[in-house]
């Protein structure tokens, strides 16, 4: 993994910080979904889980919120998608 790649923190269930690194965006009908993995993944070697999430509007002001992508279907489809741009 490089280092360039642009980081984010999101917080648990119980309000502890996670530093992520965004891995890859794709837009797949409609929904913008982001790819990330965690930045301890790599530290010895072994890559950890990616993880998916949608990004959803949220507020009057535009914000934005991730939405970790549950639905099984919902991650076939992305997983499609980021196997064909790959392509």
């Amino acid at each position: 993994m490089t280092d360039d790649l642009q980081r984010i923190t999101l917080l648990d269930e119980d309000g502890q910080p996670h530093e992520f690194s965004v891995w890859d965006a794709i837009e797949v009908d409609g929904e913008q979904y982001l790819l990330l993995v965690p930045v301890e993944s790599g530290d010895d070697g072994e890559q950890e889980e990616a993880y998916v999430f949608r990004v959803q509007a949220a507020g009057e002001e535009g914000e934005q919120v991730l939405i970790p992508v549950e639905d099984d279907e919902e991650l076939a489809r992305v997983a499609r998608a980021l196997e064909a741009a790959e392509d």
